[in-house]
């Protein structure tokens, strides 16, 4: 500021000796931007550190923020508290760090107390603005994580399920485990048990089905307080099947095997009973080629009406056939039976 008072005492003379007063306005706005930048420059504040927030996970409590950036020197940071008992500003283990998270107050005791932090940037004897949290209880502002499961046993009809807390057993404090199950149907209709051991099962299941479940804790510390976790992410198994319904099984197949045997022995033996008639009605009609029909129908053929006529005859008989170059051919009908009793008839054959 006294550098701006000289410079303003500075322009009356040159008013006075008579300049042109728009060269006096050209110096005077030149002037005045150069004392504006040294004052900036000589500036004791720092610009205030942004996205102060408080970030609680399994009462593991810390402050966080985004860097300040300052040319010519690195920034450091301090963090203070303040209780709602005690409303007096006290330093804890985060003065002048360079990083941008300070843990606090990690004490069981202090879990129930209203808390109030506030941090600010400093580079050498340079402080920023002071930067203040809203108020935060650990009880009831901290995020309680999922529980790990350890193990899962599957049966016929239950899962056996052993889990453990989101951090170690504390005076004071009981889990309760909320598990969620459901059949993986396109219908789902999820069921609900609680549990404050860390092994348990899920009863009344179905067999050879697939079941999912989640599971989240309860913290429940006294009568009024009841704080709920993160659920853990679906795990899905499937139920096997019980020894009587495999015992049945095996019953059924081994039946199932029998029939099947007992009917392919009954087909093999019809086949072997009827084999004759199988056969007959496989074989095609016997005829004679429609050539040698149109040969013997010739008119030189005068033995083909001896051959049709032959069918009415019951006896057995033999018809012998003889075609020789230049000559008719003949056919003649020999009386089976007649030869063959008779040793003494003679039978010509010309």
């Amino acid at each position: 500021m006294a550098l701006v008072k000289a410079v303003q005492e500075q322009q009356i003379p040159y008013k006075e000796n008579g300049s042109s007063g728009e060269q006096l306005k050209r110096l005077n706005v030149v002037v005045i931007a150069f004392t504006s930048l040294l004052i900036l420059e000589a500036s004791p504040h720092l610009p205030a550190p942004k996205d102060v927030t408080v970030h609680s996970s399994n009462f593991r409590n810390s402050l966080r923020w985004s860097p300040v950036q300052v040319d010519g020197g690195s920034v450091s940071y301090t963090v203070q508290l303040k209780t709602g008992a005690y409303n007096r500003w006290s330093e804890i283990n985060c003065t002048r760090i360079a990083q941008t998270e300070c843990s606090f107050l990690q004490s069981a005791k202090a879990r129930r107390w209203t808390i109030v932090l506030r941090v600010r940037a400093e580079m050498g004897p340079r402080t920023s603005a002071w930067v203040e949290t809203d108020p935060f209880v650990a009880e009831r502002n901290t995020t309680i994580g999922p529980p790990k499961v350890n193990s899962v046993i599957v049966s016929s009809d239950s899962l056996l399920i052993g889990v453990a807390p989101p951090f170690g057993p504390e005076a004071g404090y009981l889990f309760q485990y909320h598990v969620s199950y459901w059949e993986n149907t396109t219908i789902t209709t999820k069921k609900e048990i609680k549990r404050s051991d860390t092994l348990f099962k899920i009863k009344d299941l179905k067999q050879l089905t697939l079941y999912c479940f989640t599971i989240r804790v309860e913290l429940v510390a006294y009568l009024d307080f009841h704080l709920f976790g993160l659920q853990t992410v679906p795990e899905c198994y499937r139920t096997t099947i019980s020894e009587a319904a495999k015992a049945g099984y095996i019953v059924v197949i081994f039946m199932s095997v029998g029939l099947l045997l007992i009917f392919i022995i009954a087909g093999f033996f019809c086949l072997w009973r009827h084999q004759k008639a199988l056969k007959y009605l496989s074989q095609p009609p016997l005829r004679i080629p429609s050539h040698f029909e149109e040969y013997l129908r010739e008119p030189s053929m005068p033995h083909l009406e001896m051959l049709e006529n032959h069918d009415e005859d019951p006896q057995d008989s033999l018809t012998v056939v003889y075609t020789g170059e230049g000559s008719s051919a003949y056919g003649d009908m020999l009386d089976g039976n007649a030869c063959s009793r008779s040793s003494s008839s003679s039978c010509d054959v010309t």
